[in-house]
């Protein structure tokens, strides 16, 4: 295990909304991700970002006092650093030194199964290595592994520019066809009629507990960051008998790079493409302002901002003061508020997903023969049937069933559609 030194760092001149304390929470939480043994959580605020080392002479003096006290083997900074402040801090420290984004790379590469996800990743990592090649320091040179290393970081670190680009032009091939299969697997279930919905939300928000809740997954989930990197889609089938398809997608983070967002747009197109957002918040995060002004940041940049969105003030249960709940919940019109790890609420989560695919519901009667009877077991399984009468000349049933499940079954020679209700 790598011993680090993390710096946090709050740039006056920067447009943000978030605090040092914050940034340097949310660096350590990071940090942990990676497994690494955080020695010091050094807090540096300036005025403006300096050319040759980003923070000012005398701090940079004092933290590499600070790394060889502590022995460290790597230094993190919470700001992304220019390919010639790098340099010139590594330098300076005689250690290892990185930043947020290489940090939340070796997030990517550990937690990335998929080929899909892996393909996404070496993109990532190999744009944000370009500008890099040239003039390798401690970082780029030591191809002995660790932190900021991990995945293709080492066996890519002596190619040259040129060589960069054509394997960067390559993995963009590789994730072009990926979306093209993507699209045609979403096109297929378009024609079927069954709506789609995105679950969205900052890292460690709850998404994957509850996707597990909403479709009875068993889904690995954690606390720690970025547990989810591949996609992953499960069908469900709300009480009204309607089929949605629900896809958990990677978790949002601040100040995403943006060649991260392009690296993982084959994911994100889920995102994209679905019928309904259901945006999840950590309700008992004291960052939950800032975590929800993030995400509707990259919604922006993916241009799925103005997409119908249901909010999920999740993890309920872990905030004592109820009375604090409902305040919260109004600055948040219509939100749900619900405990995925318990199940609290569930009831109303799944009445708001119904209710915005209701006008994709249909309310009929219809009537059957006495030799059909199969059909009533199977409208009570895949529809909502509201009354059955059974008649001397056959069967008739009122229900409410979805548009899709109407046009298969309006096929069958045997179902008359006697009126719509």
């Amino acid at each position: 295990m790598e011993k680090a030194l993390l710096i946090s760092v709050l740039l006056k001149s920067d447009k943000h909304h978030w605090r040092i304390e914050d940034i340097s929470s949310e660096l350590e939480e990071l940090a942990s991700s990676t497994l690494v043994e955080v020695a010091e959580n050094v807090i540096c605020i300036c005025d403006r970002a300096t050319p040759n080392y980003l923070i000012g002479k005398g701090k940079v003096e004092e933290i590499g006092f600070i790394a060889n006290e502590e022995q460290v083997d790597v230094v993190i900074f919470s700001h992304e650093l220019s390919g010639t402040q790098q340099r010139n801090l590594e330098k300076a420290f005689g250690k290892k030194t990185i930043d947020r984004t290489q940090l939340i790379l070796d997030i990517f590469s550990r937690r990335a199964k998929s080929p899909e996800g892996k393909l996404q990743v070496e993109l990532a990592q190999m744009e944000y290595l370009l500008p890099r090649l040239s003039g390798k320091g401690v970082m780029l040179s030591d191809v002995g592994g660790g932190i900021g290393t991990r995945g293709p970081g080492e066996t890519k670190l002596e190619l040259d520019r040129r060589q960069a680009r054509k394997k960067i032009a390559k993995l963009r091939e590789d994730l072009k066809n990926t979306r093209l299969h993507r699209s045609t697997m979403r096109k297929k279930r378009q024609s079927s009629h069954i709506p789609t919905v995105a679950l969205v939300g900052y890292t460690s928000a709850g998404k994957s507990t509850l996707l597990n809740l909403l479709t009875a997954s068993n889904q690995p989930t954690s606390e720690k960051l970025f547990t989810t990197l591949d996609p992953l889609s499960k069908s469900m089938t709300l009480a009204n008998g309607q089929s949605i398809v629900i896809s958990d997608t990677v978790g949002f983070l601040h100040d995403l790079p943006h060649h991260l967002i392009e690296a993982f747009k084959a994911t994100l197109e889920e995102v994209v493409e679905a019928d309904l957002l259901i945006h999840v918040l950590d309700i008992s995060d004291p960052r939950m302002s800032q975590h929800n002004q993030a995400v509707l940041d990259v919604l922006e940049e993916l241009g799925a901002k103005d997409k119908p969105i249901l909010v999920v003030l999740n993890k309920v249960d872990l905030v004592e003061d109820r009375s604090w709940l409902e305040l919260t919940g109004k600055d948040f019109p219509g939100a749900v508020l619900l405990s995925a790890k318990t199940g609290e609420n569930m009831e109303a989560l799944t009445g708001a997903i119904s209710g915005n695919f209701s006008d994709l519901m249909l309310n009929l009667r219809v009537r059957l023969p006495h030799n059909r009877m199969e059909l009533v077991d199977f409208f009570y399984r895949q529809a909502k049937v509201k009354k059955v009468d059974y008649l001397q000349e056959g069967v008739e049933i009122e229900l409410e069933i979805s548009r899709a499940l109407f046009n298969r079954i309006n096929k069958d020679p045997d179902v008359r559609v006697d009126s719509g209700l």
